[in-house]
């Protein structure tokens, strides 16, 4: 599938001070969308925004804790401020929490895992599909889930927990909106070379996790949010309630 453009779209993106949201804003810009930026890390997200904006992107970007439901809330009425519309809603931020048994893992570990990665999404999909309603229906959303959505995370029990609550939002939107014309599917990654992998907890376990892909290896950011890009297109009009492995084969097994 040939995408053509993104030209004129209204796009906004959690999390995107880093990791798949920074590529993504970059990638939107270069083909023309109109951006609305958030992220926890004003400072981040501001050093992403900045050159966009100075190479003549549409931009607003402010500072959204996306486990706050008026700030997320916000950054949609923010996006409809500038530029008058939403078409694609990305619910892209999310946290890797340290490695720990089930049994060693604390409530306030679950507590911060579904504040964030699974009611941040929850946020995100619902004040997207308002704004999508209220234009008259028709849109994208893609949530970002994990392999950890799919099957089980050793040592990662409250982030699977809340990546599989991600793949059921993402399915129950899909059905309850599709008649509107308003599509929502999430991308599944395995590990990919993000700060969040890099300068995290598994940092240091990259050649131990690669070997558990087929491929030996994993993944780079540009071949997710390739996939991303693709979900997104209004050329792919009729791919909804998926959530879509970029793995290296590894649910294959």
């Amino acid at each position: 599938m040939k995408i053509d453009s993104y030209s004129g779209q209204v796009v906004m993106i959690t999390g995107a001070a880093s990791g798949f949201g920074a590529l993504l804003a970059r990638e939107l810009a270069a083909m023309g969308a109109k951006l609305a930026l958030g992220d926890l890390n004003a400072e981040g997200l501001e050093r992403v925004a900045a050159p966009l904006r100075d190479a003549g992107a549409g931009v607003v970007a402010q500072r959204c804790d996306v486990s706050v439901e008026a700030d997320v809330a916000s950054l949609v009425v923010a996006a409809v401020a500038q530029f008058g519309r939403l078409d694609v809603g990305i619910n892209n931020a999310g946290i890797a929490p340290p490695m720990k048994a089930l049994i060693d893992t604390e409530e306030a570990d679950l507590d911060l895992n579904f504040a964030v990665n699974a009611k941040g999404v929850f946020f995100g999909i619902k004040h997207q599909i308002r704004q999508m309603l209220a234009q008259g229906g028709g849109g994208v959303i893609l949530n970002v889930a994990s392999m950890a959505g799919l099957g089980g995370a050793p040592k990662l029990a409250a982030y699977a927990a809340a990546k599989h609550a991600v793949v059921g939002l993402t399915k129950t939107a899909a059905v309850e909106y599709a008649r509107h014309g308003i599509r929502v599917n999430a991308v599944c990654p395995f590990y990919a070379l993000t700060p969040m992998v890099t300068e995290g907890d598994i940092g240091g376990k990259q050649d131990f996790l690669a070997q558990g892909s087929p491929m030996k290896r994993l993944g780079q950011p540009e071949e997710v949010v390739a996939t991303m890009l693709m979900l997104c297109a209004k050329e792919n009009s009729y791919l909804t309630g998926q959530a879509v492995a970029v793995d290296g084969g590894v649910s294959a097994f």
